[in-house]
């Protein structure tokens, strides 16, 4: 199995941090791609790709902030759990790593896992 950039390591536990700032039972794919954002592989992606990062940091924030009150806990301590499609996407990224013969998974391959 391959491994995770350090950069995707630390984008992943921020993803699970935005969602536990926010006091959200689960950390959607909304979180991993804002802390993508700020991912070093991922962002150079979005950048040839012609996105505005500033503006979809502004466009996630808000939806993260004003649309998913659903998943405010109540439960003092807990902590946010990945989503059943958040794993999905980090599997289906390490996957193709592995299948192409790579050995190191990075924030460009989940980037590209999410919109698979």
């Amino acid at each position: 199995m391959p491994s995770f950039s350090n950069s995707l390591e630390t984008s992943i536990h921020k993803a699970l941090s935005l969602a536990n700032v926010r006091k959200h039972e689960l950390a959607t794919l909304e979180h991993l791609l804002l802390a993508l954002l700020d991912e070093v592989d991922a962002s150079r992606v979005m950048q040839a790709c012609g996105v505005d990062i500033e503006s979809l940091k502004k466009s996630v924030t808000k939806f993260l902030d004003e649309e998913l009150n659903s998943l405010v806990s109540n439960l003092e301590g807990s902590e946010a759990v990945p989503t059943t499609g958040f794993q999905r996407v980090i599997q289906r990224a390490a996957i193709h790593v592995q299948s192409s013969g790579r050995t190191e998974v990075t924030g460009a391959n989940v980037l590209v896992a999410i919109f698979a």
